[in-house]
């Protein structure tokens, strides 16, 4: 019987198995995928997850393995800038800065932290039972028990749906292109992460480690013309933009609808606890659904500094939680809807432009302060 098993090898899983490694705990993972593979892309490590993998040693190599960013900022759709937001001083503050990376870089990172025997691979729950200790079966016919279950399998938890039974999943009616391209971006780039608002559509990119460019662009359902490419749904932005697009290989882009899940009551019961988008997924629009999940793991690592009692544990880590998950979930959710609006574009740039940076930065300091 396994004393604790992790359901998920995403980044959440994966920290959470380096935290319950830094306290000498036994666990295992079981991922449905064969592989340890790349989901996405790229994705923007904020400062209050490379502040958590500063305390674990891993910073460093992360920092190594992605690209320093210090500044956003929000354009028009020619590139005209509308604000940005220096994070500098909050860096210094910190001790740590933005870093965006190739989502397999940080995973192999975290995986080889904790050793990749400890990850079972092709193992997709299919069941999940309570007796005395929880039953689980997989696809592939291996069955195992577990004393603690933490699901950290994503916004369609099985975990979660089967458990708790609980959960509504919600459509923001808007569709993300993420990819992968060779471009060599301006140097007035390197080191900026910009968002560029249209009608009803925006594009973001950010540098990578190299040549590399992390961009996504999301566009409203009812815009999105499916017998063109993607380039041509975005006619009209900044030619460097549409160029991104066109430097992008079919086989690194991943189009998927935007979601997230509607606050749930509880996110624990008898030694099992959700964490990340099982329990909390979010819209990307403050980059921290995978920054969320790294917080859930170091907060359950606080925790267990304190008592092996996993039920307190759990009980105390949704008390902390909560307040900051249901703000970063609601106030994303508003961002996604405000910057797709299809009319009265001069107005919402207008409104964004009055904003001054210190409000932004106090906004940014909210999401990127740890509780404990």
């Amino acid at each position: 019987m396994n004393p604790i098993s992790i359901i998920g090898a995403g980044i959440g899983g994966l920290t959470l198995a380096n935290i319950l490694k830094s306290h000498d705990l036994d666990f295992k993972i079981y991922e449905s995928a064969p592989e340890i593979k790349p989901v996405g892309s790229g994705i923007m490590m904020a400062i209050n997850a490379m502040q958590i993998f500063d305390k674990l040693g891993l910073k460093e190599q992360i920092e190594e393995a992605g690209h320093k960013i210090h500044s956003v900022s929000v354009t028009d759709q020619h590139l005209k800038n509308i604000s940005t937001t220096n994070v500098l001083a909050l860096e210094k503050k910190y001790n740590s800065c933005n870093v965006a990376i190739h989502r397999a870089d940080l995973q192999r990172i975290l995986a080889e932290n904790i050793g990749f025997e400890k990850i079972n691979l092709q193992h997709s729950l299919v069941e999940i039972r309570k007796g005395e200790n929880y039953r689980l079966s997989f696809e592939n016919g291996s069955e195992i028990e577990s004393r603690i279950i933490f699901g950290a399998d994503g916004i369609h938890s099985k975990i979660r749906n089967q458990i708790l039974q609980t959960g509504k999943i919600r459509e923001t009616g808007q569709i993300c292109w993420r990819g992968l391209a060779e471009f060599d971006l301006p140097e007035q780039y390197n080191r900026e992460a910009v968002e560029a608002w249209g009608k009803g559509r925006r594009f973001g990119f950010v540098k990578m480690a190299g040549k590399k460019i992390y961009w996504y662009a999301v566009i409203n359902k009812g815009l999105h013309k499916r017998n063109q490419g993607i380039a041509e749904n975005y006619h009209g932005f900044h030619p460097m933009i549409t160029g991104i697009i066109e430097a992008t290989l079919p086989e690194n882009v991943i189009l998927n609808s935007l979601t997230d899940l509607a606050p749930i009551p509880k996110w624990y019961t008898d030694h099992l606890c959700l964490i990340g988008d099982a329990a909390h997924a979010t819209t990307p629009n403050l980059g921290q659904g995978a920054c969320q999940s790294i917080e859930d793991a170091y907060i359950i690592g606080k925790l267990l500094e304190r008592s092996h009692a996993f039920n307190r544990v759990f009980e105390d880590f949704q008390k902390i939680r909560r307040k900051k998950v249901d703000y970063v979930v609601g106030t994303s959710w508003k961002i996604g809807q405000f910057s797709q609006w299809e009319k009265a574009i001069a107005l919402r740039n207008f409104i964004m432009q009055m904003v001054p940076e210190y409000f932004n930065r106090k906004l940014v300091e909210r999401v990127v302060e740890l509780e404990m």
